[in-house]
């Protein structure tokens, strides 16, 4: 029986190990300059994500926007506020349950090569 017993815990302690040790997965939406609206493409990568959080439900789902450093801060956190709840509104219409989502805006940050790399949402599922 003891056998039994710790075989189970064995069994449960390893999916545990196996679910948490996986990486995020990171979906990431562009947006225009000054604009929250969603285009095709945003539409796409907002329902991967969802059919990922869906084919994933224990792992948690967080929503990020981000903003160019042009303009003033509060501008660009308006902005990335904005950005991250119509990713959020999106991921709820496809499926996800708006409980499971987090979100936060994160408003200005610098680029390397454009300003289009910091007008974006990241959608993060599961845990680093």
């Amino acid at each position: 029986m003891r056998r039994i017993a710790l075989a189970a815990c064995l069994v449960v302690g390893l999916a545990a190990c196996a679910v948490s040790g996986r990486p995020a997965q990171i979906f990431v939406v562009f947006f225009k300059e000054w604009s929250a609206e969603l285009d095709g493409p945003a539409k796409g990568v907002i329902q991967t994500a969802a059919d990922w959080a869906k084919a994933h439900p224990n792992a948690p789902v967080t929503v990020a926007g981000y903003a160019d450093p042009e303009g003033s801060l509060q501008a660009n956190i308006d902005i990335s506020k904005t950005r991250a709840q119509r990713v959020f509104d999106e991921l709820a219409a496809d499926g996800v349950p708006a409980g499971r989502i987090a979100r936060t805006a994160l408003g200005p940050v610098d680029y390397t090569l454009s300003s289009q790399e910091s007008r974006r949402v990241e959608i993060r599922i599961g845990r680093d």
